[in-house]
């Protein structure tokens, strides 16, 4: 059974940074998409960035280009977002999914089986 826990959120200022975390239990370490979306009040789900296991592949939502940066560990067993150059349009609860195969942020969010519970994101003026 595939689980997945976040950490890392937290209240920043504009122009601050912060690293969200994805601990992982129960994915294939050679065939997952790991996925980072986030969700405002009043607005759609959004997928912010995506990393395909086999080869490290990763997109980005425009949005975030330039400023987020998803990772694997070496293991495989956990999965990182580093937010920098935070704006208040960031805020947002963000949350891991995960999914066997290729995955990319144009593909939908209810491709995705499994999330973890969120991970709340505050960015203020």
């Amino acid at each position: 059974q595939v689980q997945l826990m976040e950490s890392g959120g937290g209240s920043v200022q504009a122009g601050g940074s912060l690293r969200l975390s994805c601990a992982t239990s129960g994915i294939s370490i050679t065939n997952s998409c790991l996925a980072w979306f986030r969700h405002a009040p009043g607005k759609e789900r959004e997928a912010v960035a995506t990393i395909y296991s086999l080869g490290g592949s990763t997109s980005y939502a425009d949005s975030v280009k330039g400023r987020f940066t998803i990772s694997q560990d070496s293991d495989k067993r956990a999965v990182y977002l580093q937010m920098t150059s935070l704006k208040p349009e960031d805020t947002a609860m963000y949350y891991c999914a995960a999914d066997v195969g290729f995955c990319h942020v144009m593909i939908s969010w209810t491709k995705y089986n499994t999330w973890g519970q969120g991970t709340q994101v505050t960015v203020s003026s």
